[in-house]
């Protein structure tokens, strides 16, 4: 790239909002690039579920902040490049101030609630935003509010009612797709920067890794979208579940995180005669005696085959859990 497209990629201020696996190629290839100041907002610790897709960290990271990882790996790529960090997610009390002193914006998170916020705060702003979205083999990128152009909602109005959208645990994605979607979204950041090409503004693409076509549908602004005075945290779509985890995943996530509660609902007599550990309470007695069990922890539960235990996981979703895993075929994993 010339110089005087360098000058201005050094000149930038980008925010990249959810270092998952969107967030990692845009940091990683915008921080190869030169771009002056990165900003990274994401509440979340890394999982060793992350570690398919999001190529920045390691399992030596699990149980680490993404934010402050991220950091590190950059300013070793490019000891240049200005980073700043939010270990926080992006909400209606924080989006204006943290999205206010950068340049562009680029939408990394996995949810629709997030998605409509960002776009709400970035109209208010007058900050152009790159939007990326994966579900399996799929993905979509998109250049919203960019020189008064279309928004999120002119494109998709409204968030989908409940039930319309898949469940969220229930998504997941071919390892490479966060990769190309995510690249060309650091591509679509470049190109705004230093004003080359033609930004994917008021134009949707879609590609299909399965076949390897990509399409481009055109809209249009609506004025009205434009009109937006106050931000809205909207209720998270997704219906919270619980999931499911391997017998060896289960091992590694144990050496590496110490907030774990492991728990064991076959009955007294099954327990005894061979176990993983962790505590027992039956199935029969789960309904009341899982109020021993902290909310605030990673919580395991196995039986000898998966069935009961998913039972008993479903139920402490309902009671307010959000941290619930189900081991895979259970004990039978170790005595086939």
């Amino acid at each position: 790239m010339r110089l005087e497209g360098q000058e201005k990629l050094c000149a930038a201020k980008v925010l990249v909002i959810g270092a998952g696996g969107l967030g990692c190629p845009v940091l990683q290839y915008l921080t190869a690039a030169g771009v002056g100041t990165i900003g990274i907002a994401d509440g979340d610790t890394i999982d060793i579920s992350n570690l398919q897709r999001q190529v920045l960290y390691t399992e030596q990271e699990i149980g680490q902040s993404k934010t402050a990882v991220a950091e590190k790996k950059l300013k070793a790529l490019n000891p240049n490049v200005t980073i700043n960090t939010y270990p926080v997610f992006i909400n209606s009390t924080n989006a204006l101030d943290i999205i206010r002193d950068y340049d562009i914006v680029v939408d990394g998170s996995d949810n629709f609630a997030t998605r409509y916020l960002i776009n709400d705060a970035c109209v208010m702003l007058n900050k152009p935003l790159v939007s990326g979205a994966i579900y399996k083999f799929e993905g979509q990128v998109s250049v919203l509010n960019y020189n008064n152009g279309p928004t999120y909602r002119c494109l998709f109005p409204e968030p989908p009612q409940e039930g319309e959208s898949p469940n969220c645990a229930d998504i997941g994605v071919i390892a490479t797709l966060p990769g190309i979607i995510g690249t060309i979204q650091a591509n679509e950041v470049i190109k705004i920067i230093t004003g080359i090409g033609e930004v994917l503004s008021g134009k949707l693409l879609v590609f299909d890794t399965l076949s390897m076509n990509t399409r481009i549908f055109n809209f249009r602004l609506i004025e009205a979208n434009k009109n937006i005075k106050q931000l809205q945290d909207i209720q998270e779509l997704c219906e919270v579940t619980f999931g499911t985890i391997e017998y060896d995943e289960m091992l590694l996530l144990m050496q590496h995180q110490t907030n774990i509660q492991l728990v064991d609902v076959r009955e007294v007599e099954e327990h005894a005669m061979g176990n993983f550990g962790g505590i027992n309470i039956p199935l029969s007695q789960f309904e009341t005696a899982y109020q021993m069990l902290d909310p605030d922890r990673t919580i395991i539960v196995y039986c000898a085959s998966g069935k009961r235990s998913s039972h008993s996981a479903k139920l402490l979703i309902q009671n307010g859990f959000k941290h619930v895993l189900n081991l895979k075929n259970g004990y039978s994993t170790i005595i086939r």
